[in-house]
């Protein structure tokens, strides 16, 4: 992640826009043809009508896959065969994204610029953005692996060689423990077998290993300060816990020998015990664990803080303010903590905004001179019209 910020840190930072959206039978949104002004815009609909439809075919675009976890063949509308997404960009890596799927052939096509890049990983990241949702709760209060999937994903849409590095360890993960099982289950498999690769998961899983903890490591005073700003009263920290215990200049050995010294027991289960794919972020309070003594409000402030921190992260590796999406915002927050964040939120380097609520009054002050419009059966339309 650093040579990938360093290479860049020179440059001015500009602004990503969308100035042209066409959505096709994605969920329930309608044939929709939208020119978006430079600012952004408000769409407000009662839920079901389609406004996190609308920002997720936005999302799509930028990570390929529903930011729900969906299947593509779930995208497509009732009745439909598939869907398709274009945008026109200003300020990003490509100034023309689309991407079509093809339910009956199971097939997706992406275009970026009119040219159609030899791997989807290419056209991941094609310009800057960040969502905001109550949806991010879980990023406190559920499993380790939603902290890993948040690293992830905005590390890989931040740095390609940590892209690259992700994907081979995955491949490789899953190949040492399809190995390990043909091992448990025939007995004349040998562990060398799975050991072959484990040279792979060291490398690769070192430079996850070294990004993640670098990420934290820089990010941890300004989560605490943004969680401050937003009103939480006790100490916050945030720190990446791993069961290795290593330095960037270490971890590959240190990984190495550590698949080495768990492989018996790994055999046994048929699984990996040792690597990054185990590890998490901690979030604490007051030196407890956010996600299992938090309250609502408190897990909410943290999970805020974390987008604050993804936008941060975006804008200085790609020189660009993110588009940013905010869906529902203040959903289920208390007054103190909604006015802290429209607060931070206000006084912070802030792109192109697309904010979505349900009805006109719940339009946070700062957003009310965006353009309007509605959403109802997956219709949009600008207000008034």
């Amino acid at each position: 992640m650093t040579s990938a910020v360093s290479a860049v840190a020179d440059q001015p930072v500009a602004h990503s826009a969308l100035r042209h959206l066409s959505i096709r039978a994605f969920r329930n949104i309608k044939r929709t043809e939208l020119d978006l002004p430079a600012a952004g815009l408000a769409l407000v609909g009662e839920n079901g009508q389609g406004k996190t439809n609308f920002l997720e075919a936005i999302y799509y675009l930028r990570l390929l896959r529903s930011l729900r976890g969906a299947q593509d063949a779930e995208l497509v509308s009732f009745g439909e065969t598939g869907f398709h997404l274009a945008a026109t960009i200003e300020g990003a890596r490509a100034h023309d994204v689309a991407v079509g799927f093809d339910r009956l052939g199971r097939r997706k096509k992406i275009m970026l610029d009119g040219a159609e890049p030899e791997r989807m990983a290419d056209a991941l990241g094609a310009f800057p953005a960040v969502i905001f949702s109550p949806r991010d709760a879980v990023l406190v209060a559920g499993a380790p692996v939603e902290r890993r999937r948040f690293l992830d994903v905005m590390l890989a849409l931040s740095s390609r060689p940590y892209l690259l590095a992700l994907q081979r360890y995955r491949g490789a993960l899953s190949r040492r423990n399809a190995a390990m099982r043909e091992v448990r289950l025939n007995h004349a498999a040998r562990e060398a077998c799975a050991a072959v690769w484990e040279p792979a998961l060291a490398h690769n899983g070192a430079i996850i290993f070294s990004a993640r903890q670098e990420w934290a490591n820089t990010y941890a005073g300004q989560y605490a300060a943004r969680c401050d700003a937003i009103g939480e009263r006790g100490a916050t920290a945030m720190r990446y816990a791993s069961s290795l215990d290593a330095t960037r200049d270490d971890a590959e050995p240190a990984l190495l020998a550590a698949l080495e010294k768990k492989r018996p027991i790994d055999v046994k289960r048929g699984i990996t015990h040792a690597g990054p794919h185990r590890d998490d972020l901690d979030l604490s309070l007051d030196g407890r664990e956010l996600r299992t003594y938090g309250s609502a409000g408190q897990q909410r402030t943290a999970a805020i803080a974390l987008r604050l921190l993804e936008a941060a992260t975006l804008r200085e590796a790609t020189r660009a303010e993110p588009l940013v999406l905010l869906d529902d915002p203040f959903a289920e927050l208390d007054a103190r903590r909604a006015a802290r964040i429209l607060e931070l939120l206000s006084n912070e380097e802030r792109g192109q905004t697309i904010v979505a609520v349900p009805r006109d009054a719940d339009i946070p002050e700062a957003f009310t001179r965006l353009e309007r419009w509605q959403v109802n059966a997956g219709v949009l339309a600008r207000d008034g019209e």
